[in-house]
Formats: C-alpha cells, structure tokens, sequence
C-alpha cells in the first residue's frame, strides 16, 4: 500500500498564464495535453489562444476547450496518484479561465482602434491580483503582454507600472511576432527568457532541443535518442486513454512549446529565478550580466551523446535530459487509465544531507576541505530499486563571466562505502586548496568567497517507466583566512591560463 504523503510533494506553485497560437499547427495541441498533466504543481492563472506570424487573423480557443474537457474526464484517476496537498484543478475551473487575445498580428493589436483584449484583460487581472511572480509561458505570438503592458502604462503611474512589471516572468519560444522585441526595447527591466536569432531560423535555438531531430534540420544528430520522440514511440505511449486520444501527431516538430513549463516543474533539477542553472527545460544567460536588461539567451552544454560523441551546443541543454522528461510524461498518462495507485510508476523522493524537497541545497565550505554529501534517506515510495549518480554540473558555474571554463575547478567524486546505505548514495570529495577557487583571476588576491559548485544527484528507479529525480548541491567555497593569493598581476584573461 502506498502512502500518497510519502508522493512528490510541493510547498509553493508558480503562477502560470499559458498563450497559444492553438491550431497553427498541431505541436500546441500536444503541449497543452502534456501540461495539463502538471497541472497539479501549476497555479494556472489564464489559457489565451493567440495569434502568430503563423497565425495572422484567427484564434482558436475552442481547441482548448476541447482538451481540457477530454481531460476532465481522467482527472479523478490523476487525483490517486499526487501527493493530497497536491490536487489537479477541476475542468470547469480551467474553462473558466480561457480567453483569446487580439485578433490581429503583432503590434497591429496596439493601435488605438483596436480595444483591450479579454486576454490582455485577465492577464492584468492576474498580475494585479497577488505580489507573487507570474509566469507568462508564450508559444506564439506576444502581443496579448504587449496589450496588457500598454495599457498599464497608460493607466497607472511609473511606480504601479514598474512594480507590476517586476512581477513578470516570461518564456517565450523564439519571436512569432514582432511585439517580443518591442517588449524587451520598451520594457527591458521585465524578466524575459527567449531564443534570439534570424527571423524564422528555429534550428538554431535552444528548444529546438525537445525534439528537433525528428522534424527538419538538426545540428546535434545522433546526440539525443531519437526514437524517444517518433511517432511510434508516442503512438505506445503517449496517444493511449481519453487524454491521450486528443494528443495530436506530429507534423514538423513535437511539442515545441513544451519546455516554457519543463522549466517550471519542480524534479530537484532547475531553480525558475536562475535561468542559468539549467532544468528540463534548457539553460540560458542573460545577454547583459549586469541585469540592466533582463533578457536571458540561449548559451551551450557540452554533453556526451548517444553515440559517444561530446556535443557542445544550445539544443543540449533540453535533449540532455529527454529519457527523463519522456518518460516523466509517459508515466503520467499512464495515470490517466486507472486509480490504482500500486500499478503505476511514481518518482523517487530524493533527500540529502536530511534536505528535502525540490529546493536546492545551499552550502558554504572552506577551500581544501572534505565534503561529504549523503543522499540514503531518499526513497521511492513504489518501492522499487533506485540507482544514484553524482555529477559536477560546471556550466553554471561560469554563467556571469566571474571564471572561464578552463579555470572552473573540477571535482573529484566518490562513493562512501556504508553498508547501511544503498551503493552511491553516499559520496565524498576534496575541495581544491584557495590558490585554485578563492582567488581573484587577474588581480591574484585571495577572496574571502571563491567559486560557487554546483553538484547534482540524479536518481533513477527501476519501475515502468523508470523515472528519474534530482537534487541540487550548491557550494560557496570560503576562504576565511584569505590565503593562496599570488603576487603576480595579470592584464588579460588569456594571461591566467598560462600558469
């Protein structure tokens, strides 16, 4: 018998406002089934159809209608499976929330002659209505923000506006218009993640990465398992039950739209307000680190591929993790066929060093000191096997441009041998000595807080589909003592890595 405490659990949900251009081609049909099936760890604010530069004149809110309603049909078997603090919404509740933006491309929806949109309309509702972030995920055009951001800024003082616009936080995929650069011109104090490149030129940016290879050009091929996203991989999996049914094939790529709220779902993986860790949903920087705009862009991960190549790209950021979030979405449709919770597959629980939840874990530790980091306490609550793996993840740490990858320390994890703990669970490592991490590069002088780490336990059980969780170590290296400075000045950064 499972104890559905013992399931995922999340203490907050982010508010989330999802803008579609629906019907343009079928990869927005598919994302809105595979959200909904978070829509227990979502605090879903608005579902406003769109249009698009794919889209011109049209929207199309009733294809929402029709997939929410198919998912009100599973969505008391979805209940047996999450956590009792962690209920899916009800149908009626989700209807009650769609509207349609401006029936007009781009900036054509601010001229004066065209009113304020029911979507523009609920958006500021929701954004005047609570201090806590809203997450504006875009999977066409934007002109329903660049609505609602016009029409604060006509009718509220500097102060109001500024305010409610630090609340925004918006994933957009790519520019289908063109009120996305007119936001991040107008508006470049509002949080904004977005892929930048030549107009329509998609191969290049970074969400491309959820399924790219199957539908048009690709640069990381034979990197990414391709047979995880092929039709008849989704056919199996995915196209199975009353939700299912309403899951649409593909035409170019699967679910484009997808990773604006992979970002957001809490597996122990991603942090929202830092787009430069990384999560299911891609890893990205912002453009000016000194934050006097906001826009976050694409950067790369080097990761090895499936067929033992070492690929450095954008794309891998998302196709790094897709045996995870595949799975992850198969399980859930799984969910939707039955309530009984013992037949189904649910995700590990990771804890470590006794921190629970999907909270990273923030440590400060002296340079050349031991760490030991112990991840025994976690559990699956099927109680099927699990399997640990450690890993540095260094890109992280060279976001903000303080150290280059070729200085960045390198970590040397190893297992605890404990015979009361399940093998890898437990794992220790030797910080460099502050010569190495708590120095300043150029100047040589030792730094009271040095490098920051990011160390990463993955955990993968073995039901089906196997499922995986994470937890993210962070460590400040300390140099309390200030030692290991070098007297000799550097210029340049190429000059420190000559020594």
């Amino acid at each position: 018998m499972i104890d559905h405490r013992k399931l995922r659990f999340c203490s907050t949900k982010p508010r989330v406002f999802v803008i579609s251009d629906i019907a343009n081609e079928p990869d927005d049909a598919q994302s809105l089934v595979r959200f909904l099936l978070y829509g227990n760890e979502f605090d879903i604010k608005g579902l406003v159809a769109c249009t698009s530069a794919w889209m011109r004149s049209a929207v199309h809110p009733e294809q929402m209608k029709y997939i929410i309603e198919a998912y009100g049909q599973v969505v008391s078997n979805l209940n047996a499976h999450v956590h009792p603090e962690n209920q899916y919404p009800d149908a009626q509740s989700l209807l009650q929330l769609l509207r349609t933006g401006p029936t007009v491309y781009g900036k054509r929806a601010l001229d004066s002659d065209v009113p304020l949109s029911d979507g523009a309309a609920l958006l500021i509702e929701q954004l005047t209505a609570s201090e806590e972030p809203l997450w504006i995920l875009c999977w066409g055009g934007v002109n329903v923000l660049a609505q609602a951001l016009q029409h604060i800024h006509k009718t509220k003082d500097d102060a109001v506006s500024a305010e409610l616009r630090s609340r925004l936080r918006t994933y957009a995929i790519s520019d289908q218009d063109d009120t996305g650069l007119w936001i991040r011109v107008e508006y470049p104090d509002i949080f904004f993640i977005c892929s930048v490149h030549g107009w329509n030129n998609y191969a290049l940016a970074t969400w491309t990465g959820i399924s790219g290879d199957i539908g048009g050009d690709f640069r990381d091929g034979g990197g990414p398992d391709t047979t995880l996203v092929s039709p008849p991989w989704l056919k199996k999996n995915i196209q199975v039950g009353l939700l299912g049914a309403v899951y649409p094939n593909s035409k170019f790529l699967m679910e484009g739209d997808t990773p604006t709220f992979l970002y957001l779902i809490q597996n122990g993986l991603g942090r929202p307000q830092n787009p430069e860790w990384g999560s299911w949903g891609g890893r990205y920087v912002p453009i000016d680190v000194s934050l006097s705009a906001r826009h976050y862009a694409d950067c790369a991960d080097k990761v090895v591929g499936l067929d033992g190549r070492t690929y450095f790209s954008n794309q891998a950021t998302i196709w790094r993790w897709r045996e995870a979030y595949q799975n992850d979405f198969a399980a859930r449709m799984q969910w939707t066929l039955n309530a009984d919770v013992a037949s189904a597959n649910h995700a590990p629980v990771v804890i470590v060093n006794e921190s629970k939840g999907p909270e990273p874990l923030f440590i400060s530790i002296e340079a050349g000191k031991s760490v030991i980091l112990d991840g025994s306490s976690s559990y699956d609550p099927n109680g099927n096997g699990m399997k640990f793996s450690w890993f540095q993840y260094r890109e992280p740490s060279a976001a903000w441009g303080t150290v280059i990858d070729p200085q960045l320390v390198k970590i040397d994890i190893n297992p605890v041998k404990d015979t009361k703990a399940l093998p890898g669970s437990k794992v220790q490592f030797v910080l460099p000595g502050p010569e190495k991490c708590a120095i300043d590069l150029i100047s040589g002088k030792a730094q009271s807080k040095g490098q920051v780490l990011h160390i990463v336990l993955e955990v993968k059980n073995d039901g089906w589909p196997c499922l995986f969780s994470y937890k993210r170590v962070v460590i400040q290296v300390t140099n309390e003592k200030l030692l290991g400075g070098r007297d000799r000045v550097f210029e340049t950064v190429m000059d420190t890595l000559e020594v």
